[in-house]
Formats: C-alpha cells, structure tokens, sequence
C-alpha cells in the first residue's frame, strides 16, 4: 500500500488505525482539546508524520501511541499494528476494563430490572 509523502490529516489516521470509533468522534475529540500531537493541543487538520507521538483521551482510558505508518484508508484490527507503536502504560488499560466492568455491573439503585442487553453483557464479563 502506497503511503501518502506529506501525511495525512490527524483525524483521518484517529479513525483509520481505530482510537476512535468513528471519524465525527476523532474530529469532536480534536476540536474538544483530548488529542495532543507531540505534546501541542492538536487540530483535526494538522498532519501526521511518521514518528509523530500522538496522546488521545477516550471515554475508558488515556492512549499514547506513535505514528509508524500512514494509511490510506481504514485498517482492519489486526493490521493496526503496522501503523502504530502502542507506548499507553499498562495501568491505563487496566483503568479502562475496571471502567467498563463497573458500568455494567455498577446499576444504581432504583432503574429496575436490567434490560435484555444488559443481562448479556453481564453474563460476557462474569463468564
């Protein structure tokens, strides 16, 4: 795959390599001040390069990640790798499953029974 010689737009590689979910929530992230690229608050215009470190907060946790390739379109998850280095610490991505474990099993007092889709995902986190 051909990588474009003077980098892509920061949102496109958020979306492309998967921080984000979609390319509205990277471009959101970007304009809200949650992405940092080399350590300046970044647009979602501004150009990544290769070698460029970029800090992303999502909802669950903190990522830190540095650029090693430029995709020209959406990678699949296993290929992810090849466009980034992962530097977040460990610690980040344990904040993150505790964060989803309580929103799921951390009902408050008072919603009623949990719906059907809750039911699932409490029955996937439990086993």
């Amino acid at each position: 795959m051909m990588e474009p010689e003077d980098g892509i737009r920061l949102d496109k590689w958020l979306w492309s390599v998967r921080v984000y979910k979609t390319r509205r929530l990277a471009i959101e992230a970007c304009r809200s001040g949650r992405v940092s690229l080399n350590g300046d608050v970044a647009k979602p215009s501004r150009s990544v390069q290769r070698g460029d470190e970029i800090e992303a907060r999502t909802p669950s946790f903190d990522r830190k990640v540095r650029v090693s390739g430029l995709p020209q379109r959406r990678v699949g998850a296993k290929l992810v790798s090849d466009f980034l280095d992962d530097l977040t610490p460990k610690e980040e991505y344990e904040r993150g499953r505790k964060t989803a474990v309580e929103g799921v099993l951390g009902r408050a007092r008072g919603l009623g029974r949990p719906t059907k889709r809750d039911r699932r995902e409490i029955d996937r986190f439990l086993g």
